[in-house]
């Protein structure tokens, strides 16, 4: 596939080094030429040097053969400018980054694709329903609705009294017949290999277990580990970023109680007089001292989203320190997911992965309606949409020569999220939450073309 990405950023790096990793055609163009420099250095792709709203600069891109362009400029006035000239141009397939949600909410009415714009995404907007998910679900450290939750992806720790620590798989599924959940993926304790559980494999104490759950499977789940999903209510957020005035606007109108603490003084000001239902202080939100006057010991989560990931992860550690039940940190470095667990922080939140995942089930075959990468694994979970010509289609679970490194996790039917076995039979419509490892996404793709 031919991908060309205008924008070397952040975000525009790190979907260049992915989709390089996917033996993928890739062309950034940027006009910095030291985020270039550096992107030549670090991966194997073409660059060229230039503004994408270049009509010279795209069609030396060769953007007539191109079949996704992503547009992730910090400017969202640039990304739509350069997509609807993509379009065109003959680009096949556009995706624009934008920081206005409202262009989201009102795509169809707006109608984007009219003037040559498939997809917009919103790294910030992302980011804050990934902060509101992991408080819905507050006893898992890694969380992804499926159709609006018809299913489910839960990860968590399991602790000594988890009840099936020392069980196989296979022994859990027959104590607790009922159950609405399923186990998809393993990361032994102090090791970085994943694991897709069969079932003789066997659940270990200190084993991170990636779980897909059915409506009710989450309480469920929590319950047999120990580890009860306890409502949150009171809230304190660090920084008025982006993604803090997301996250506390959109908290704040669901019924909790939201502290705001931002340091620049004109943009606590500015905050205060938008958001009516949030207390806003102006204050530094790294003084412990502050913390304690603002009776962070009476809050249920803290969640920082400051422009310095140090300062996220330093000041979640205060915070869990005075009892906190939730903490969650904005980060840039990818390197820093590998230490959550052991250092103590209970959520990770990434834009940049975010961004990507969003992205990554466009390059895809088969018809991807969703998808994500497992945090610290090396596994993704795809849910494809299964067509009368697919292979998987009217055949049970158990007869597809299905690779040992994937695994089922769930079908969506009708809306309805269901727990897949062997003996399930796919139906033409199905919606087939799958997990699996890198080496296998190919043989998998091919099964749902």
């Amino acid at each position: 596939m031919k991908i060309i990405i205008a924008g070397a950023g952040e975000v525009g790096f790190h979907l260049a080094k992915l989709l390089s990793y996917e033996s993928q055609e890739i062309t950034l163009i940027d006009p910095n030429k030291v985020s270039l420099a550096h992107a030549d250095t670090h991966l194997d792709i073409r660059v060229i040097r230039g503004d994408a709203t270049s009509i010279a600069i795209l069609k030396e891109s060769r953007v007539n053969t191109c079949d996704l362009f992503i547009a992730v400029t910090s400017s969202e006035t640039t990304n739509i400018t350069i997509c609807v000239l993509a379009k065109q141009l003959g680009a096949k397939k556009t995706i624009a980054r934008i920081s206005n949600t409202e262009f989201i909410h009102h795509k169809e009415e707006v109608g984007f694709t009219k003037f040559g714009i498939d997809e917009l995404i919103s790294p910030e907007a992302l980011a804050a329903s990934e902060i509101e998910l992991s408080l819905k679900q507050s006893s898992f450290n890694e969380n992804y609705e499926f159709e609006n939750g018809a299913l489910t992806m839960a990860g968590l720790t399991l602790s000594r009294s988890a009840s099936f620590v020392g069980k196989t798989v296979k022994e859990a599924a027959q104590i607790f017949p009922e159950l609405h959940f399923v186990p998809i993926a393993i990361q032994r304790f102090g090791t970085q290999y994943t694991i897709i559980p069969r079932g003789d494999t066997k659940f270990k104490r200190g084993d991170n277990v990636v779980f897909i759950t059915s409506e009710g499977g989450g309480d469920e789940l929590c319950r047999l580990t120990g580890k009860p999903n306890k409502a949150l209510k009171n809230v304190m957020i660090l920084g008025g970023s982006q993604i803090g005035f997301k996250t506390a606007r959109d908290l704040s109108e669901k019924g909790f109680n939201v502290k705001l603490l931002e340091g620049n003084r004109d943009r606590a000001f500015e905050l205060a007089e938008v958001l009516s239902k949030v207390l806003v202080i102006n204050s530094d939100g790294r003084n412990v001292d502050l913390l304690e006057e603002e009776n962070i010991r009476d809050m249920d989560a803290f969640i920082a989203v400051d422009a310095n990931s140090e300062t996220n992860i330093m000041s979640c550690l205060v915070a869990k320190s005075k009892g906190i039940k939730k903490t969650i940190a904005l980060v840039e470095n990818m390197d820093y997911f590998e230490l959550s667990h052991s250092i103590g922080i209970d959520t990770l939140v990434n834009k940049k992965l975010l961004a990507a995942n969003n992205i990554f089930r466009y390059i895809r075959r088969g018809e991807v309606v969703a998808m994500t990468k497992l945090n610290n694994l090396n596994a993704e979970l795809l849910e494809f949409q299964v067509n009368g010509t697919s292979a998987v289609c009217n055949k049970t679970i158990k007869s597809i020569d299905f690779p040992r490194s994937a695994i089922i996790g769930g079908v969506i039917r009708d809306g309805v999220g269901m727990i897949a076995l062997g003996d399930f039979k796919i139906q033409e419509g199905d919606r087939v939450v799958v997990c699996c490892l890198l080496k296998s996404i190919k043989r998998v793709e091919k099964l749902f073309l």
